[in-house]
């Protein structure tokens, strides 16, 4: 059995942006709303400073706390570990909003789509009152491509693939690179790595 996740490789992702665009276009995600984004830190004194710049999205946790407080099973894992979000099913309580520990997620306030420029008619766009997180670009996964992230990440700081496979790339950057996970002291078992 698969089980689908991310290698993040903090030394090559330059923040160009180019992965929040290209999840942006990709899932028609309204101007003010981002299901990835580009975190960039500063630690240390004048002289001797460090910054990591890092892209960040959902975790895709193997136990994901916002599956587990939706009322109606909007939010689920799928087999292969994606998180999904149901958007038909979605009665907009936020209870997963408030749940996840990363973040991750987004709340349409308004109809989005007043506010993407370009529909695409083979995507479905959400509608007020859901809520919006990455879903590894479920779509272009169904058609054997990679989430549209690592497609475009020109520097390929951005790794996909089956974390179950000793073979993949994913699996092969884990064991010959040091990883960390965010707020792994929380038993979430997130599924996006850092290479640090």
């Amino acid at each position: 059995m698969a089980r689908l996740g991310m290698v993040i490789d903090t030394v090559r992702c330059v923040g160009c942006m180019d992965c929040v665009v290209a999840c942006k276009t990709e899932n028609e995600v309204p101007e003010g709303y981002c299901r990835d984004w580009i975190v960039e830190e500063v630690t240390g004194a004048q002289a001797d400073f460090q910054m990591e710049i890092r892209s960040e999205r959902c975790n895709h946790c193997d136990n994901p706390p916002c599956a587990q407080v939706c009322p109606v099973q909007a939010t689920y894992q799928r087999e292969d570990g994606a998180v999904i979000v149901d958007h038909h099913r979605c009665i907009g309580c936020r209870y997963c909003v408030v749940a996840c520990p990363y973040g991750s997620r987004s709340f349409n306030w308004q109809d989005p789509r007043p506010f993407i420029d370009n529909i695409n008619s083979e995507f479905p766009t959400r509608s007020k009152g859901v809520v919006e997180k990455c879903t590894f670009c479920e779509k272009r996964l169904a058609e054997g491509k990679p989430p549209a992230c690592v497609e475009a990440c020109k520097e390929n700081a951005l790794v996909f693939g089956n974390l179950n496979d000793q073979n993949s790339e994913v699996r092969k950057l884990l064991k010959e690179n040091f990883s960390i996970r965010r707020k792994p002291g929380l038993g979430t078992e997130p599924e996006i790595y850092y290479l640090v």
